[in-house]
């Protein structure tokens, strides 16, 4: 369909909570499309292992996440298209790594997050059935992480200390 335009932060968007995506059989031409722009911009950036909707202006609770060759990924389950994805576990287990994000081009930093999950969502790339996936590792903190966007919440919000654990993008690489 089309890349778009990645917004960036402080813009309001990015810190709103997203609405239901509509997924009825009426409704998924429009849920297409943003799925389709979303996935092409996704697939415009190097590196990149997600995204959500809001990210591209669309404030709908749509993300992408595809962390398949990425060398952190563990048994990766591929490319998934989550519409309105719910984490119905978090393990008490967490780990502090190193995260970065479109909407904050400039910056990483360590964030504390489960070290797995379980996410309940509807499969946009199988006619919008039910799944439930369990994540570990980085695909688990990748999908928490785009889950997140769609709550309004930025990698800064989880950050615990901005002296110790916020750094700017070229002094990390």
């Amino acid at each position: 369909m089309a890349v778009r335009k990645v917004l960036t932060y402080p813009d309001p968007i990015l810190k709103s909570v997203c609405s239901p995506a509509q997924a009825g059989p009426g409704d998924r031409e429009e849920t297409g499309r943003v799925i389709a722009d979303l996935l092409d911009t996704m697939d415009s950036f190097d590196h990149c292992v997600g995204l959500a909707a809001p990210q591209i202006s669309e404030s709908v609770r749509i993300a992408v996440v595809d962390v398949t060759d990425h060398p952190n990924a563990k048994d990766p389950h591929g490319l998934m298209v989550l519409v309105n994805p719910r984490v119905v576990h978090r393990s008490e287990g967490t780990k502090v790594s190193r995260e970065g994000c479109l909407s904050l081009p400039d910056l990483t930093a360590n964030v504390r997050r489960p070290r797995k999950a379980t996410v309940e969502f509807l499969d946009g790339l199988r006619d919008f059935e039910m799944n439930q996936v369990q994540l570990a590792g980085f695909e688990a903190r990748c999908v928490l992480h785009e889950i997140d966007h769609l709550d309004g919440i930025l990698f800064l919000d989880r950050v615990a200390s901005i002296t110790d654990d916020l750094f700017r993008r070229q002094n990390y690489r």
